[in-house]
């Protein structure tokens, strides 16, 4: 069988921020860089660890958006690239201000970049990996044993499961 190329996938980011005003600037540059939105998820309390807290302070909530233009699962890499530049161009007095976990979703499986290694990421090139985090089975998005604690809870189920179906629309048009 010969390679071809896949099928575009669905990009999202996940922001963690505690302060609207630099989440604001967040969604306007990536707007800029990966166009319009189609979902923005109801922020969600972050309390899974106080890794953050230091540059952002408490009260650190997760917000998901899904952009309307679908892409080649090979830019993974690029836009993990480009969003640690928007969390840098938003730093603060060294501070993070914004957390930007950039991924795609196809129909079976929700992927995160991560310029971190471990076991079961691929590396992508440019020091990114993919990291399989959720698959799609029977209704619902199931963890992995590796997936981070906060997307084993359940708590984001909502806004991939609206994102899916955004997703498959989007492949029918």
């Amino acid at each position: 069988m010969r390679p071809s190329d896949p099928d575009p996938v669905k990009l999202f980011v996940g922001v963690l921020y505690s302060d609207d005003a630099p989440l604001e600037k967040a969604v306007q540059m990536l707007t800029g860089e990966y166009g319009p939105v189609d979902y923005r998820s109801e922020p969600v309390p972050f309390a899974m660890t106080d890794y953050y807290q230091d540059e952002m302070g408490e009260s650190i909530q997760r917000v998901f958006l899904s952009f309307q233009q679908l892409m080649d699962p090979g830019d993974l890499a690029q836009i993990k690239i480009r969003t640690n530049e928007i969390e840098d161009e938003l730093t603060i007095d060294g501070q993070r201000k914004v957390n930007l976990d950039c991924g795609y979703m196809d129909v079976c499986k929700v992927v995160l970049a991560s310029a971190k290694y471990n076991g079961q990421k691929i590396y992508l090139g440019q020091g990114i990996y993919a990291d399989p985090t959720l698959h799609y089975e029977k209704g619902h998005f199931r963890p992995y044993t590796w997936s981070f604690p906060d997307f084993k809870t359940g708590d984001y189920e909502k806004f991939f499961l609206c994102i899916r179906e955004l997703y498959k629309k989007g492949r029918r048009e």
